[in-house]
């Protein structure tokens, strides 16, 4: 047996549910394969239950079956124009565009040679499926994980402001609701201050699966701590801590301006503000991980500071320059492991890393669909401080079962069921 998994989604529907706006219509070429086959089964498996439930359910078109997903046809040309065509109809449907800007996977054949698609061009597919069923569904939602051009939300000098563009053009083109998950800075709603837009944590998701890979972890203040790389994750870092009611620390950048060769040069170093580290496992928390690079330079200062276990825990993980310095730094004893959700592309070389660990989404995009299906609220989703501290109470009941007073030393984790 295993541990139960703390979950309140179905409390997503209540008694007072709204009938469905209409038939679903999942658009899902710009995702990985296995993800999208992951999300409609857990809709199909959803919604069959339900209708179980309450067999009137089926009296609605198309509510059970067994395949929610609408073909698109989106090859492009060899010059590397692009064009989308709807192969069913979308009629009277309420249409989901799931988008994976970062899929990096998807390739074209560009004047005889492979060509990977890059971020604008999975945003022009984007408009292109925007416009091919606007005109006759009955709504159109645009769920995409990792927010296009989220890191260009604020201008500082003569530049563009790429991210308030892409929503006010989605928008404008008919859109009904955009949906984005831990946005860099989630202010940038105020580019659409009229319109439904939301970012959604993946907070719980991923202290979840790190006390399911990790069941020893002890979340005793004086064993566990959550660290911020930087200063502009301090806002995240301090929701982690404070849910798990454990310390925080945080790395800054002191900046300073030196002349060298008659010329001012800024240099950059980096300082950590927190208590004591030694013996004690560490969770970095960030939303992107780009290179990694910012989190093995903080991980390695606290590793010689005696920090015990160093986790590294992102929304979204990139490594644009490869994993070998990941691989390394888990072969020296730097990094323990590292998490991300399944929503953007990973190379199949980073998926096979036995340091690296998934954080399944599958099953949140369903019930997210399933609710703005029926305009339900989606406040638990958006708000997950009491399903954190519910898991954090879980992990601490767990950790009293396998190392009590009377310490544990052989204990197999799928004989301990605690229940919620």
């Amino acid at each position: 047996m295993s541990f139960n998994r703390y979950d309140d989604r179905n409390r997503v529907y209540s008694d007072t549910m709204l009938n469905s706006i209409g038939p679903i219509a999942m658009i899902t070429e710009q995702l990985d394969p296995t993800l999208a086959s992951q999300i409609n089964y857990q809709l199909v498996q959803r919604r069959s239950e339900h209708a179980e439930a309450d067999p009137e359910l089926c009296n609605n078109a198309g509510y059970v079956r067994d395949d929610y997903r609408i073909r698109a046809n989106m090859e492009r040309y060899e010059s590397g124009e692009g064009k989308v065509i709807i192969e069913q109809s979308v009629r009277g449907h309420d249409v989901f565009i799931f988008t994976d800007v970062l899929n990096y996977g998807k390739e074209y054949p560009r004047y005889g040679f492979s060509s990977s698609m890059s971020p604008d061009e999975h945003y022009q597919d984007l408009i292109r499926l925007v416009q091919a069923t606007r005109s006759t569904a009955l709504r159109v939602n645009v769920i995409m994980p990792y927010l296009y051009e989220g890191r260009r939300y604020r201008r500082t000098a003569r530049e563009s402001l790429d991210c308030a563009q892409m929503l006010q053009g989605l928008f404008d083109l008919g859109i009904d609701n955009f949906i984005t998950f831990d946005a860099h800075d989630g202010r940038i709603a105020n580019a659409v201050p009229r319109h439904n837009f939301e970012t959604f944590p993946t907070s719980q998701q991923i202290l979840q699966t790190l006390f399911e890979t990790f069941p020893d972890i002890d979340l005793n203040p004086a064993k566990f701590m959550i660290v911020s790389p930087d200063e502009n994750s301090i806002n995240r870092g301090i929701f982690f801590a404070s849910t798990l009611q454990v310390p925080m620390g945080i790395f800054y950048s002191n900046r300073n301006f030196v002349r060298i060769d008659g010329h001012i040069v800024e240099e950059t170093t980096m300082k950590f503000l927190g208590d004591n580290v030694k013996g004690m496992d560490i969770l970095l928390v960030d939303d992107l991980m780009d290179t990694g690079i910012t989190f093995l330079e903080c991980a390695s200062y606290l590793k010689a500071q005696g920090a015990e276990r160093i986790f590294c825990a992102a929304s979204f993980a990139q490594f644009t320059q490869g994993i070998d310095h990941m691989r390394q730094a888990y072969s020296s004893g730097i990094i323990t492991g590292v998490f991300a959700t399944d929503m953007a592309y990973r190379s199949p070389e980073l998926i096979s890393s036995t340091w690296y660990h998934d954080v399944p989404m599958a099953s949140e995009l369903a019930v997210l669909v399933d609710a703005l299906n029926h305009d339900a609220s989606l406040s638990v989703m958006l708000a997950q401080a009491g399903g954190i501290e519910k898991l954090a109470e879980l992990q601490r009941e767990r950790y009293a079962q396998l190392y009590g007073k009377d310490k544990m030393l052989n204990y197999d984790p799928r004989q301990i069921t605690l229940d919620i």
